[in-house]
């Protein structure tokens, strides 16, 4: 099939779109992407890139076509504004270039926010009719409000009219979250758009050198945390929940990574004189996971209590899951269901710091079998549900099953 990716993120910057363009045109398809200039995370063009340079890339022989947009920088609320919305007017210009010089057989829109990568699809199904795929990675306009703080009524219902336009014109809504059914029923019958198409997580941690030099761990029973250490992470609760192990002397606390919580963290060691308990070590390389991770008695994933988090499976879980470890969790709602389904680690409410403390002793007195069982279903699971082959093969069903209609 020939296939466009519409996405705002792509190569050099760390997204789900490189797996999915490099794996389809693996498999034969013929991709190319409609994207940005490269400046996420931190707002300014990556090395290489810019206006006159490299705006038609081959990579991995996928064609990667590259639209102007004003940089994000640093991230700013009218910045933003700009920088979604720029991307959005000049993508669509080239995608109606593109609709001239190519006929595709599907677009993708990967979709984490914003919501307005949609338009440059809706343009191009308009003039070619060919079927758009809506991946849908962050529901608005929830996230506008509850991430975004907006709360004037006038622009939520004003992206609610877009986002359901935009549901209107998808052939199929893939949603990464079961969760994320409600808001998008509640916008109109889209029962039999929905897909079910779960972020992968990559295998590269199992296969690590679990020999990478790391700092030296204490002993103990090792409960670890690893990636962001951020707002939406709870660090309040977690760290509550080490006053509680305090007197617990061989339980520690690992914590692997870096964010803006970090030094609350750090502080509230030194407050609480927790350093015996906490052990903060930075942040390293994705190859230094299967090192770290290779120490750790059980993986620990948190999210706030907050209703967009209860519908979202945090994207570490499936990390954790791939490296064979048993998970303790504290959040609410699809996470905490997934860990026990799979059957592979227990799960507390969010936000309750003594319950986590509780089932962190408890799970300290197990027998190392019962651990290693739990592993042992987190690895079963995810290759099962979460590994990239495994969801390519469910995205060419959905797009060869409307192909296949069409020639019928």
């Amino acid at each position: 099939m020939k296939i466009l990716i519409v996405t705002q993120y792509y190569f050099p910057e760390s997204f789900k779109s490189n797996d999915l363009s490099f794996e389809l045109q693996k498999r034969g398809h013929e991709v190319t992407v409609l994207t940005g200039l490269p400046n996420y995370p931190e707002g300014k063009m990556f090395e290489g890139y810019g206006i006159f340079k490299n705006r038609t890339q081959e990579i991995n022989g996928v064609k990667v076509i590259r639209s102007l947009l004003l940089l994000r920088g640093k991230g700013g609320g009218i910045r933003l504004f700009l920088n979604y919305f720029s991307f959005a007017f000049f993508a669509s210009i080239k995608a109606f270039f593109l609709s001239f010089s190519n006929k595709f057989d599907a677009v993708i829109v990967h979709e984490p926010s914003p919501i307005t990568q949609f338009y440059p699809a809706l343009l191009l199904k308009k003039l070619q009719k060919v079927p758009v795929y809506f991946w849908v990675m962050d529901l608005w306009p929830e996230s506008l409000e509850i991430l975004g703080g907006v709360k004037n009524k006038f622009v939520l219902n004003l992206f609610t009219k877009m986002v359901t336009n935009f549901y209107e014109n998808s052939e199929k809504i893939l949603i990464t979250s079961k969760g994320f059914k409600k808001s998008i029923l509640e916008k109109g019958n889209f029962k039999n758009k929905l897909e079910y198409f779960p972020n992968w997580a990559e295998d590269s941690i199992s296969q690590g050198d679990v020999n990478y030099p790391i700092p030296n761990l204490p002993e103990g029973f090792k409960v670890m945390f690893a990636g962001n250490v951020g707002e939406a992470q709870d660090m309040e609760a977690v760290m509550n929940s080490a006053l509680y192990l305090k007197n617990h002397s061989k339980i520690k606390l690992i914590i692997v990574g870096d964010g803006r919580k970090m030094s609350f963290v750090q502080e509230f060691i030194q407050q609480n004189n927790l350093q015996e308990t906490v052990i903060t070590v930075g942040q390293f390389p994705l190859d230094a996971m299967a090192s770290f991770f290779a120490k750790a008695d059980m993986m620990l994933v948190s999210l706030r209590d907050d209703a967009i988090f209860n519908i979202t499976v945090p994207a570490k879980t499936q990390a954790y899951m791939s490296a064979s470890k048993p998970i303790i969790a504290m959040l609410n709602g699809e996470g905490a269901e997934i860990i026990e389904e799979a059957n592979c680690g227990v799960s507390v409410p969010a936000g309750d710091s003594k319950k986590l403390a509780e089932i962190i002793v408890k799970m300290s007195e197990l027998d190392p079998e019962v651990l290693k069982n739990m592993g042992e279903n987190s690895r079963n699971f995810f290759l099962e549900n979460y590994s990239l082959p495994s969801c390519i093969d469910n995205l060419e069903r959905i797009l060869k099953l409307k192909n296949s209609v069409d020639k019928m």
